[in-house]
């Protein structure tokens, strides 16, 4: 009797636990079609990756395309130089043989002994003009050495050059290839943020494998390369009020850091700033990171500086993929501080 008066209270219980699983989102709650929510952002952070490096390796490419570019440049006017030196010897060989044709060069030694006023200084003049066209033969000898060696690492060079800019058609290729899947992953990762803004409710935190990088700097700027699209007080027709913070323009998924050691005391996905991340530091200032496409890490969360924290995007009340950086002496809006010379006392440029 016992058991049976307690069955209905769990079948009801059951009941609940499995519609309260049917209801749950998979995945972290990820959008039909979109992907997983950290399979897509892993995604987005590896391509980046791997866009940079591809990049790095282009880059370097193509600076070493450069200096062979230059060095073959360098032989060509050098061999332009012998060419030069070579054709002045001719011409000197010439005007010796002419010089010979016209004091009698056609006519036999024995004739010349005969008809000359004085044989022995016709011997010294001899002697003196096959001295020189034995030296001019070394000289045009050497030059045409230094022809042949030159024209040998010249074509040594051309086809270094021809190497190196085909493996940089490759690389600019892969680097085209990256940079396509990585703007496909942007904006599924940006969908993804759309639909957790629209829910006000965010998907929790998506853990990305952290850079290598350790900062001997206590305090960092929030991303690593950036254009400036609006400063601190700007006034316009985007903000009811003056602008309360730096914006960086940069492209969806761009990896967001934390700029010090502190605590994250508030992630939200609702509101005009979207995605957002508060973090408290010491001295009792905070840092806010907003309009974001993910989060990776959770309330109560340290961090330290440089960790990435996040992920760009143009989530909220947004005109463009950027990141909106803001310094604030409470975690609320509206106790924003210039973000700038803040900074700058920690030796950080903005």
């Amino acid at each position: 009797m016992r058991f049976t008066r307690r069955h209905p209270l769990l079948t009801t219980v059951l009941l609940c636990a499995l519609a309260v699983l049917a209801a749950r989102p998979a995945d972290g709650g990820h959008t039909p079609g979109h992907g997983s929510a950290s399979g897509v952002s892993a995604e987005v952070a590896r391509l980046y990756e791997e866009a940079a490096a591809a990049t790095e390796r282009y880059e370097a490419g193509r600076r070493e395309a450069e200096r062979q570019r230059a060095e073959g440049q360098r032989l060509e006017e050098r061999l332009d130089r012998e060419r030069r030196e070579m054709a002045v010897l001719h011409e000197d060989l010439g005007r010796i043989a002419s010089s010979q044709y016209r004091d009698g060069g056609g006519l036999p030694l024995t004739a010349h002994m005969l008809l000359a006023d004085d044989p022995e200084e016709l011997m010294r003049g001899q002697r003196v003009v096959r001295q020189a066209e034995v030296s001019l033969d070394k000289a045009i000898g050497r030059s045409e050495r230094a022809e042949a060696r030159l024209a040998r690492d010249e074509a040594k060079a051309a086809a270094a050059w021809k190497e190196l800019e085909e493996r940089n058609m490759e690389l600019a290729a892969l680097r085209q290839g990256i940079e396509r899947k990585l703007e496909a992953a942007r904006w599924k990762l940006q969908g993804q943020a759309d639909a957790s803004v629209a829910a006000g409710a965010c998907r929790g935190a998506v853990r990305l494998d952290q850079p290598r990088t350790r900062f001997t700097t206590s305090w960092v700027a929030p991303v690593e390369t950036y254009e400036l699209s609006a400063s601190y007080g700007s006034g316009g027709a985007r903000w009811a009020n003056r602008h309360t913070g730096q914006d960086f323009a940069v492209p969806i998924g761009t990896p967001v850091r934390a700029v010090g050691a502190g605590k994250v005391v508030k992630v939200s996905c609702g509101g005009a700033f979207g995605i957002e991340i508060v973090i408290r530091h010491a001295g009792g200032y905070y840092t806010q990171y907003a309009h974001l496409a993910a989060v990776a890490v959770d309330q109560g969360e340290r961090v330290v500086p440089g960790q990435w924290i996040g992920q760009s995007g143009t989530s909220g009340n947004s005109t463009g993929p950027h990141l909106h950086f803001e310094v604030r002496v409470t975690p609320e809006t509206g106790s924003a501080v210039d973000p700038v010379p803040w900074l700058a006392r920690y030796g950080v440029s903005l």
